[in-house]
């Protein structure tokens, strides 16, 4: 038992750096979807709250266990309403794309940082651990949230991106898919099919940002 409890220790010790780039990665996806929206024309996301920075507006249970214990997880989904937009297909598209793209733009802004730092000033980051760790979270977390967020498995934003372009005959299996989802999503977490999917995209986004 008292190994049990000094292995979790470590392990949130060593997640603590990473808190600050999870809050960020997940209050600002969900922001970036809600922004889009209300650009779009749907004012849902703004009138529930949720048009907000604020990491407690978008905590999920589940999906932070499985940040803890995985290092996957996700955020709970802001409320969308398709008919207030202007051109729905579209629109669709560019919010459920919105808070990747806001996850790659900050992984991109933190390795530009890393980057700036060890050209202009390399005393500066290698002389303070902290900043290393945290600036690096920055990059990695967010990449990884971006590519696990595109796996087309509900409540996913790859999901919704499917959804668009599937063919009338797939619905029936799609919202088969959509009504056991997180069980599904769960399950290919703990079986590590979701890190083996991901691996490739993360790697070659952090050679892309990190060189």
């Amino acid at each position: 038992m008292n190994r049990f409890f000094a292995e979790a220790g470590r392990e949130f010790i060593s997640l603590l750096p990473a808190v600050p780039a999870i809050l960020w990665a997940i209050s600002f996806h969900e922001f970036c979807h809600g922004w889009v929206a209300l650009r779009c024309g749907d004012p849902t996301a703004k009138d529930a709250g949720r048009l907000t920075l604020n990491p407690m507006a978008h905590f999920d249970l589940w999906g932070a266990l499985c940040m803890f214990l995985f290092h996957f997880g996700w955020a709970r989904p802001v409320p969308i309403d398709p008919y207030n937009f202007r051109r729905p297909r579209r629109d669709l598209f560019l919010v459920s794309v919105a808070g990747v793209a806001g996850n790659i733009l900050t992984a991109v802004a933190a390795g530009l940082a890393i980057r700036g730092l060890i050209r202009f000033s390399p005393a500066a980051l290698f002389g303070n651990y902290a900043l290393q760790q945290v600036l690096i979270a920055f990059v990695t977390i967010n990449l990884n949230f971006a590519v696990f967020n595109l796996i087309p498995v509900p409540p996913l934003d790859g999901s919704k991106l499917l959804a668009l372009v599937l063919p009338r005959t797939a619905r029936p299996a799609f919202e088969w898919l959509d009504r056991y989802s997180l069980p599904v999503l769960l399950a290919l977490i703990y079986l590590g099919v979701v890190g083996r999917l991901m691996s490739p995209a993360v790697r070659w986004g952090l050679r892309l940002i990190l060189g």
